[in-house]
């Protein structure tokens, strides 16, 4: 089956979402450690999420220095993260993730 670029990366943005927002992957590095994925692309499917209207922002810890902190999805807007949940596995596979 193959799958365009234009919902493998629909799909990517959800996901890393969905990882931020249900506390699996809050950080550039968990990100990449959770998929597989390099730094960069990490980092770009980060700053597309409001090409979505998904509101996510970093958020520094508290006495803490150099960018320490985390990312927290704010809003969904029009996403529906049930919708996520439960095609989990389909949305994976799609990707390779594992």
């Amino acid at each position: 089956m193959t799958v365009s670029k234009t919902k493998t990366s629909f799909y990517r943005r959800l996901y890393v979402a969905w990882l931020i927002d249900s506390g699996t992957a809050c950080s550039v590095p968990a990100l990449m450690a959770a998929t597989g994925m390099p730094r960069r692309t990490a980092q770009d499917t980060l700053a597309a999420l409001a090409e979505l209207d998904i509101d996510c922002s970093f958020e520094q810890d508290d006495g803490e220095r150099h960018n320490a902190g985390h990312y927290a999805i704010r809003d969904w807007g029009a996403i529906d993260k049930g919708w996520i949940e439960r095609n989990l596995p389909r949305i994976k596979s799609i990707l390779e993730y594992p």
